[in-house]
């Protein structure tokens, strides 16, 4: 998988380039990562990438021109690797009118070659740079940021983390929120030494070496958790057929009477 960012501040993604998962993932070749100023692909001598709105209002708009040169450039260097030349990729503009991000599209970013991510500032993108270059459109949230630098950042952290080798257990992934192994539901709560904290304990059943009960405890607590904090997420996974007679009957006892 490689990452190709088009970027006012290729500085940010040092980040996920160098530290933590990202940062061992990408030292081992598991993915790549690449930034590309839209200032390089100026033709003035202030490297002027932005300018003032048509029909007036306040803030900038980023021109079209630096970004399309930018993208012809990526395209171009993406061919010189045999590897990568036959799996074109999607330009993807970071945007509050995109699709909202999630799991699933982690999984997919994951399980292709990469993608463009334009990372935009100001008050937005000259539309006619959208409408020819553009692919998709993504969303970290209902919320706006200074630019899309640090939502790239994040989808990018929530796909590398599912390639095979970038976790040090291989099962790690499976068990997140939201990943099919769980019926796309969150998480159940985790516990570590000590075995007393100011006389809390931890759950009996995970000191058991039972198994299938310290199974079928977490999957009851998972549904549990979802069911209080994320109703939204039982009714996907019922419409999905997701659950067994032994869930339903346990989302059932948790009704109020």
């Amino acid at each position: 998988m490689r990452i190709d960012l088009v970027t006012l501040f290729p500085e940010m993604f040092s980040a996920v380039r160098d530290l933590g998962v990202t940062g061992r993932a990408h030292l081992n070749a598991l993915w790549a990562l690449k930034t590309w100023n839209p200032r390089d692909y100026t033709q003035d001598v202030h490297r002027t990438v932005d300018d003032r709105p048509y029909g007036g209002g306040p803030g900038m708009v980023m021109m079209a021109e630096p970004l399309s040169r930018a993208v012809v450039a990526i395209r171009e260097d993406r061919a010189q690797t045999h590897r990568l030349s036959g799996e074109p990729v999607p330009v993807v503009l970071l945007s509050p009118l995109g699709q909202p991000f999630d799991q699933a599209q982690a999984n997919r970013l994951a399980q292709s070659a990469g993608a463009i991510f334009i990372c935009g500032r100001y008050e937005g993108v000259d539309q006619r740079f959208i409408d020819r270059q553009v692919n998709e459109q993504w969303s970290l949230g209902d919320f706006v940021l200074s630019g899309g630098e640090v939502a790239a950042m994040a989808m990018i952290d929530a796909a590398v983390r599912l390639l095979p080798g970038a976790l040090n257990h291989g099962q790690s992934s499976a068990q997140d929120s939201f990943q099919d192994s769980l019926s796309g539901l969150l998480d159940s709560p985790h516990y570590t030494r000590p075995e007393s904290l100011a006389n809390e304990g931890v759950p009996s059943v995970l000191l058991s070496g039972n198994h299938a009960n310290i199974a079928r405890w977490r999957r009851e607590q998972s549904l549990a958790l979802t069911l209080e904090k994320r109703p939204d997420l039982i009714e996907q996974a019922r419409a999905r057929g997701l659950f067994t007679q032994a869930d339903e009957r346990y989302l059932q006892s948790l009704k109020p009477v």
